[in-house]
């Protein structure tokens, strides 16, 4: 089977988001071939180059989304015609009451077509999204009667904004990605994520019948919600319209919906994906660099709690230390070390807040003037003295915390699990599912129910090992690489077992050959036809170059 793998500033870049599970499920799947398409994210992370690529891979095509130069393609009157009705459906349908959704899905799958297929007659949109016509189409979407009020408030600045986004979200349009020997000879197109991501496989699905998978760890519509806070009204409207039906219309036309968890679920759902297309695949992640730590728990240290991940607001440290103020009253001989790096500008700054915080907490108590004090608070990154791996940490304290607002998947509280540590988490995002009732949960912001919980386990080792034990048996069942493989290796198989066959075997004399597709696949042909077929030109074999970049 060959598969088009799509990604956005992940695989196969170095420093790419989720590059590591694309790369465990590549090499996981080596009796497949595959073809990456992948969206890089910036000029440091084309620079910074590629891991080293298993030889399933046949080729990588590669574009930057955050640059784009003018393609130069000038368009006739027809061509400027075509494109002013497809840009002017698609904006309208942005601009429309949302009451109508199912007319409204029709129109912009319709308009996003005629535009896919203007590009790939004409050579590219670059130019044409960036002109005059198609703010000027999007300023009358906006000014019709029955545009919602948010649309109907946009001025110039906003209609820019607007048609600037728009643009770089249909850069994948204008490449040359669309053909026979392209994504036209893949068997089933993955995107590894869904958003701007998965369109290529929408084109592709819509110029060849290749079936699409999205895979979703971290549902995109959700982040485009939750980003530009301090735009006005109408750019968050206009954009969030255009993000939802995008998103609308790659869930209807995807095969299958794999979501990592069922948090994402219940999103995609609210997004308009049909239940019987969705597939729950948890995230493979390696349990063999916690194997020492998670067959020896009883090397912990029984009066330390560790909290390991990247340090920001979101992960609410505040309520953490003002937890552990309260524990320390129960336990005077506890300890917290906080372990991990700032995340960003905003992470710094948060994280000095934190060290004030706990050094106005937990003043250090020397025991003469010329001797320094012992907090016990540490702040730690790994990497230094006896922190190597992500198992030193985990290994150091008996107890592993986690006290964020807002969480998707939990792939700290894995980890502790992979290594036998009983757990105290709050109730936020995936928490609940991953650790499936081997650890505690408490609500979110309620630092006297988090130290409660903390407290109870410190004073119970017997049920610190019980719960950790069965925390491990949980992670080892449902949270490696090969059950993450396995999975998908079975929904490849169970898609093309639903789609006819495309790309036929022809004998000596141009008739499909018999049984020269798999089992799993239909096989249609005129078995009886005695008139020799002349072998078509996407059937000749031809010499593809292991990688190419495109224009």
């Amino acid at each position: 089977m060959r598969i088009g793998l799509l990604t956005e500033g992940g695989y196969p870049y170095v420093s790419g988001e989720g590059g590591l599970w694309c790369d465990r499920l590549v090499r996981g799947l080596d009796r497949h071939e595959f073809d990456v398409y992948a969206f890089s994210s910036g000029e440091a992370q084309e620079d910074a180059g590629w891991v080293p690529l298993p030889p399933q891979v046949n080729r990588v095509r590669t574009a930057p989304l955050w640059a784009a130069e003018d393609d130069g393609v000038v368009y006739g009157r027809r061509a400027r015609r075509r494109f002013s009705e497809h840009y002017g459906e698609l904006a309208a349908v942005l601009c429309a009451s949302p009451d109508s959704a199912a007319p409204e899905a029709d129109r912009f799958a319709t308009a996003l077509r005629g535009l896919a297929e203007l590009a790939r007659e004409e050579g590219g949109l670059v130019g044409a999204l960036r002109s005059e016509t198609a703010v000027r189409a999007l300023e009358r979407a906006c000014r019709a009667p029955g545009a919602r009020h948010a649309a109907r408030e946009a001025r110039v600045p906003d209609l820019l904004a607007v048609a600037a986004h728009v643009e770089r979200a249909l850069r994948p349009l204008s490449l040359d990605w669309y053909e026979e020997d392209g994504l036209g000879a893949v068997d089933l197109c993955h995107a590894a994520a869904g958003g701007v991501t998965a369109l290529p496989g929408l084109l592709a699905h819509h110029f060849f019948g290749v079936p699409l998978l999205v895979t979703e760890y971290g549902v995109r519509l959700r982040t485009h919600y939750l980003t530009r806070p301090d735009s006005p009204p109408a750019v968050r409207s206009l954009l969030a319209a255009f993000h939802g039906r995008l998103t609308a219309e790659t869930y209807r036309r995807a095969a299958f919906i794999t979501p990592g968890n069922t948090h994402a679920r219940r999103w995609q759902e609210r997004c308009g994906a049909d239940r019987a297309k969705l597939r729950t695949v948890y995230p493979g992640m390696d349990a063999a660099p916690f194997a020492e730590v998670g067959e020896s728990p009883e090397s912990a240290d029984p009066h330390t709690l560790v909290w390991v991940g990247r340090v920001e607001p979101a992960k609410d440290l505040v309520s953490l230390l003002h937890a552990f103020a309260e524990i320390r009253t129960e336990e005077p001989e506890a300890r917290l070390r906080i372990i991990g790096g700032p995340a960003g500008p905003e992470g710094a700054a948060y994280l000095g807040h934190c060290r004030a915080l706990a050094a106005h907490l937990f003043p250090d108590e020397a025991d003469g003037p010329h001797t320094v004090g012992d907090n016990p608070v540490s702040f730690e990154q790994l990497g230094g003295p006896g922190l190597e791996t992500p198992a030193d940490a985990y290994a150091g304290g008996a107890v592993t915390v986690l006290s964020s607002v807002v969480e998707g998947f939990p792939t700290g509280l894995i980890e502790a699990m992979f290594c036998a540590r009983a757990t105290v988490s709050t109730d936020v995002g995936a928490v609940v599912e991953a650790i499936g009732g081997t650890g505690l949960v408490v609500p979110p912001r309620n630092p006297r129910a988090l130290a409660e919980a903390c407290v109870s386990l410190l004073r119970d080792p017997e049920r610190r090992t019980r719960l950790g034990a069965a925390a491990r048996a949980r992670a080892l069942e449902l949270f490696t690489v090969d059950q993450n493989v396995s999975a998908f290796h079975r929904i490849y198989l169970e898609i093309v077992a639903r789609t006819p066959v495309r790309c036929l075997v022809l004998d000596g004399t141009g008739d499909p050959l018999p049984f020269a597709a798999p089992a799993e696949a239909h096989v249609p042909g005129h078995w009886t036809d005695p008139t020799p077929r002349a072998v078509p030109t996407w059937a000749v074999e031809t010499p593809v170059p292991a990688t190419e970049t495109a224009r």
